[in-house]
C-alpha cells in the first residue's frame, strides 16, 4: 500500500480532485505514518515547504477514521498575522471533508468567540497568549471547549523554544493535558535549526509516546544563488533595488522597522511600486499590503523579520537582504521564500549599507558555507513563568483556589526547568509580598496579588513579555498602525513621521488616550520604535574575526564588497578568532575586543564592574 493510500478516502479525494494536487511533498509523504500511529514529530523544511499541510492532512484523516468529536486540534502561532493567513487555508480544508476551523486571537470579535465557546470547532488556530486568556476568562467552560483535545501542532516552534514564550507554551500544554484527562499527540513545525532532537525531546516534555524528527534534505550552497554588494547607505540601496530586477517580485528584508519605512520611502520617490509589512502596523494596513503584493508581479515588499515566517505572499523571485540577519538560521528562512517554481534557484543579494554590516553578512554566508545553523536552546530557569503560571492557575480555577498545586506544578521540575527548591523559594516570596495566601495546602490570592492580578487585570497575566506602550496612528477612522511616542519630538503638532511606507503630518496628539491623527503629506519624516538588534552569537562573531584575518576573496561579492572588505580589513589589523585585543583610544576608553559575541561580552563586563569597579559597556 501507498503511504498516500492510507489517509481517509474523502481526504484522498479532495487532494486529487478539488485542489488538483498530483503528488505530495517528500514531507508530507514522511509524515503521514507516524502521524497516523499517534507519534510525536517535528517536522523541518524551508518556509513554503509544505509543512501546515504535512501535519493537518494526516490529523484531519485520523479525526475522519476516528470520528473525532467537538475540538480535536489546536494549532498554535507566534503571530496573529500568521493565523489569519492560515485560517483561510485550514478553513477550505476542513470545509472539504465536512469539519470546521476557526480562529481565536486578540483581534477576533466578542461574537465569534461566542459562537467558539458555544459550538467549538474541529481545529481552532490560536496564539500562546490566547489560550492563557481562554483560561483565565470566567466566560469560558474550560471543560467544555477543551475535553476533547486529541493533538497539538506549533507552528514555526523555532521562534517559541528559544525564550521564555516557548516556557510559557510548554506549561499551558500540561494545564490543557489535565482538563482533556489525555496526553496530547505533540506536533512541532520548524524551519531548519541545528539541534532538531533536542527540540523534539523539549516539546515532547514528560510525553510518554514516541517521538520521531522528519528532516528532509536541507538547502544546500549548490542550491542558492547567494551574492554579497556593498552599497554604502539605505538611499543607495533603494537605488540599487530600483535598477534591479525590474519586471520581478521582490521581497526585501530589514532588521528594523524605521528602516523598513525610510527605505519603502525612498522606493516610492523612485516610482517603485512597494508596499510594507511589519509588527507596528494596523492588522487590516498588513492585510491590504500583504495581499496587494501577493497579487502583483512588478513590485517590492519591504519587511522585517515578520515576514520570515510561514506568511504566504506568493511566487516570489527575488530576496534581497538590506545589511545581515543575526542568524544563519534566519538566512535559511528568508532564501527559503525563493525557488519555488521549477527550475528556479533560490537566491539572496545582500546589500550592506556599512563597513560592519558587510563583514558580518560575509560571515554569515561563510557559516552557512561550512553547514552551521545554530541551535535553539530554551533559556534557563523560567522563573517569571513558573510565578505567572501560578497566577494563571488561580485564575483557572476561579474560587476554588489551587488544591494540590504541588502535583500542578510539577512538570516544572520534572523538565528540569524550575527545580523544585527554587519553586518552593518562588512561592515563598509571593507569600511574603501578600501575592498568594495559603489556607491549609490550598493556594488563592493574597490582599496584594487580588489588588493587582484579580479579575479586573487579568489580562495583565496572558502574556510572558510585555512592550512598550504606543501610540495609535489614525488618518480620520482608517487606523494606520502604532509608533513610539518619541517619533512625535516635542508636545506639539507639525510631526511628519513614515508608516505604511508613507509620510504623514502628525496634526492632532491625544496624549491621554495615546492616539495620534495624522494626513497624508510630501515631506519627509521618520518613526521611532523602541527595540534592540538581535544579540550576535559567539559563532558568528568568530566568524567576523575570520573573515577580518583573512585575505581571501569570495567569488560571491561584488566588486564593490571587494574593495570595502581590504579597507575594512586595513582598519583591523589586530583582529584574530580566539583571542582578545586589547586597544586604547585618543578620547582615553580602553577597548576590549573578544569575537565572543553579546553574551560573553555582558559576562566580562559584569566582571569588570563587580571586581575592578570599572565603568563598562557591552557591545
Amino acid at each position: 500500500m501507498k503511504t498516500f493510500d492510507r489517509l481517509h478516502p474523502a481526504l484522498q479525494h479532495h487532494i486529487v480532485n478539488s485542489l488538483g494536487w498530483r503528488e505530495l511533498r517528500p514531507l508530507q509523504e514522511d509524515g503521514i505514518e507516524p502521524i497516523l500511529a499517534g507519534k510525536h514529530c517535528l517536522m523541518i523544511a524551508p518556509t513554503a515547504g509544505g509543512k501546515t499541510e504535512a501535519a493537518v492532512f494526516p490529523l484531519l484523516s485520523r479525526m475522519l477514521h476516528e470520528n473525532w468529536c467537538g475540538l480535536s486540534v489546536l494549532y498554535v502561532c507566534p503571530l496573529r498575522a500568521l493565523l489569519n493567513n492560515l485560517h483561510v487555508r485550514l478553513e477550505y480544508y476542513t470545509g472539504l471533508v465536512g469539519r470546521t476551523c476557526s480562529v481565536w486571537h486578540g483581534d477576533v470579535s466578542d461574537s465569534m468567540r461566542d459562537r467558539i465557546r458555544k459550538q467549538p470547532p474541529d481545529v481552532l488556530l490560536t496564539t500562546p497568549e490566547s489560550i492563557e486568556a481562554m483560561f483565565a476568562s470566567p466566560r469560558t467552560d474550560h471543560a467544555a471547549v477543551f475535553c476533547n483535545l486529541q493533538a497539538v501542532v506549533v507552528d514555526e516552534i523555532h521562534s517559541f523554544a528559544g525564550d521564555d514564550r516557548g516556557w510559557h507554551l510548554l506549561s499551558l500544554l500540561e494545564r490543557l493535558v489535565r482538563i482533556a484527562g489525555r496526553e496530547m499527540q505533540r506536533i512541532g513545525l520548524s524551519a531548519t535549526v541545528g539541534n532538531p532532537e533536542a527540540l523534539m525531546a523539549w516539546l515532547a516534555g514528560r510525553c510518554a509516546g514516541e517521538s520521531v524528527v522528519l528532516k528532509p534534505a536541507s538547502i544546500t550552497t549548490t542550491d542558492v544563488d547567494a551574492q554579497l554588494d556593498y552599497v554604502g547607505s539605505l538611499e543607495n540601496a533603494a537605488t540599487v533595488i530600483s535598477r534591479l530586477h525590474r519586471g520581478e517580485k521582490r521581497l526585501v528584508f530589514v532588521d528594523s522597522r524605521s528602516r523598513v519605512e525610510e527605505l519603502a520611502t525612498y522606493l516610492r520617490h523612485q516610482d517603485v511600486n512597494t508596499f510594507v509589512s511589519h509588527s507596528s502596523l494596523s492588522a487590516e494596513e498588513r492585510r491590504r499590503s500583504e495581499a496587494a503584493f501577493a497579487e502583483g508581479r512588478d513590485c517590492v515588499i519591504v519587511a522585517t523579520s515578520s515576514l520570515e515566517l510561514g506568511i504566504d505572499v506568493g511566487d516570489l523571485d527575488r530576496v534581497i537582504q538590506v545589511d545581515a540577519p543575526g542568524t544563519v538560521a534566519s538566512f535559511l528562512q528568508r532564501v527559503g521564500r525563493t525557488g519555488r517554481r521549477a527550475g528556479m534557484l533560490r537566491n539572496c543579494l545582500f546589500l550592506a549599507t556599512g563597513d560592519t554590516a558587510l563583514v558580518h553578512a560575509a560571515a554569515l554566508i561563510d557559516l552557512w558555507k561550512d553547514g552551521f545553523v545554530e541551535a535553539i536552546t530554551p533559556p534557563p530557569g523560567p522563573y517569571s513563568v513558573f510565578a505567572q503560571q501560578v497566577l494563571g492557575l488561580l485564575l483557572q480555577e476561579r474560587q476554588d483556589g489551587i488544591h494540590g498545586w504541588r502535583d500542578r506544578l510539577a512538570w516544572f521540575a520534572d523538565v528540569r526547568a524550575v527545580e523544585n527548591a527554587d519553586g518552593d523559594a518562588i512561592l515563598g516570596h509571593m507569600r511574603t509580598e501578600q501575592i498568594l495566601s495559603d489556607d491549609q495546602g490550598v493556594l488563592w490570592f493574597g490582599p496584594r496579588g487580588e489588588k493587582l492580578y484579580g479579575y479586573r487585570n487579568f489580562m495583565d497575566l496572558t502574556s510572558v513579555f510585555t512592550s512598550p506602550p504606543l501610540f495609535c496612528v489614525k488618518a480620520g477612522r482608517r487606523e494606520i498602525g502604532y509608533v513610539h511616542e518619541s517619533s512625535f519630538g516635542p508636545r506639539k503638532s507639525g510631526n511628519v513621521i513614515l508608516l505604511a511606507g508613507k509620510a504623514w503630518l502628525v496634526t492632532r496628539v491625544e496624549w491621554t488616550r495615546r492616539v495620534a491623527f495624522v494626513e497624508p503629506t510630501e515631506l519627509h519624516g521618520r518613526s521611532r520604535w523602541m527595540g534592540m538588534g538581535p544579540a550576535l552569537s559567539y559563532e558568528v562573531c568568530q566568524s567576523m574575526a575570520r573573515v577580518l584575518a583573512s585575505e581571501a576573496e569570495d567569488s560571491r561579492w561584488s566588486r564593490r564588497a571587494k574593495e570595502t572588505m581590504k579597507l575594512a580589513r586595513s582598519q583591523y589589523p589586530w583582529a584574530r578568532p580566539e583571542s582578545v585585543a586589547i586597544n586604547h583610544d585618543t578620547s582615553g576608553k580602553t577597548q576590549l575586543w573578544t569575537f565572543g559575541g553579546m553574551a560573553a561580552n555582558r559576562t566580562v563586563a559584569i566582571w569588570l564592574q563587580h571586581h575592578l569597579g570599572l565603568e563598562v559597556a557591552a557591545d
